[in-house]
């Protein structure tokens, strides 16, 4: 990472009640086990902050192919268009390959980057790496190219199960309130559950093609059946490791 690439992208953080689709956090969750020696399998992960949409994709290691490799497939599969992308300032993502991928292939896309160690300016993404990746893998090894080539079976399910079948809650007010002792406290108010599919379909900026595909496709899956499929490969992915 060099000083000019990280000087030419801004810091900032995502508003949280942004509201047009496109606005992404991206983060990178390792599974190196323990120690991070060697060659191991990373998880890169998109979160669009208003539809709560999320995208993962397995790669081995941090280098520059595996990771355009990464974006590449989640923007073909993203049914929306990027319009800004927030990584933290992680190497894989701050350097002029990524930059120049990016500003060349999409045009018009707004780079920003956290605030050096102040992951809650990414905290989108950050839940989801919780919630969506370590709930499911903790923090045991991954370090095989079959190992990586499940984990993405895993993902590619995981993809269609949370995204059109997973209500979730958005935030749709914050407010800091003096509690009467001289203490502020922050009040939130939520919406009512959706999953990130309604959201994106609530947001009407799908071309009609796209909009019926999603359609066909939900209507087309038992979501019991899939969440059957996700854990039955989960545990074929646990008996791979020593």
């Amino acid at each position: 990472m060099t000083d000019s690439v990280v000087a030419d992208i801004p810091i900032g953080r995502i508003p949280w009640d942004i509201q047009e689709p496109g606005h992404v956090e991206t983060d990178t969750v390792h599974h190196s086990g323990p120690k991070a020696y060697g060659l191991y399998v990373c998880t890169i992960q998109f979160v669009d902050i208003p539809t709560l949409w999320s995208e993962r994709y397995a790669i081995m290691g941090r280098g520059q192919y595996e990771t355009v490799k990464a974006f590449q497939f989640i923007e073909q599969r993203c049914p929306f268009r990027l319009i800004e992308i927030h990584p933290d300032n992680g190497s894989e993502f701050m350097n002029d390959h990524l930059k120049r991928y990016f500003r060349d292939r999409v045009p018009g896309v707004h780079l920003s980057r956290s605030r050096p160690w102040k992951k809650n300016d990414n905290r989108f993404v950050e839940q989801k790496n919780s919630t969506l990746v370590r709930a499911y893998l903790g923090h045991m090894r991954l370090d095989t190219p079959q190992q990586c080539l499940l984990l993405n079976q895993i993902y590619q399910d995981m993809w269609l199960y949370y995204n059109f079948f997973q209500p979730v809650l958005r935030q749709i007010e914050k407010i800091v309130v003096d509690d009467g002792s001289g203490i502020y406290r922050c009040r939130r108010k939520h919406d009512i559950a959706k999953t990130p599919l309604q959201r994106l379909l609530d947001a009407k900026i799908l071309t009609d093609e796209k909009r019926l595909c999603l359609l066909d496709l939900c209507q087309r899956t038992n979501p019991r059946e899939l969440r059957r499929r996700i854990y039955q490969q989960l545990h074929q992915l646990y008996a791979t490791v020593p």
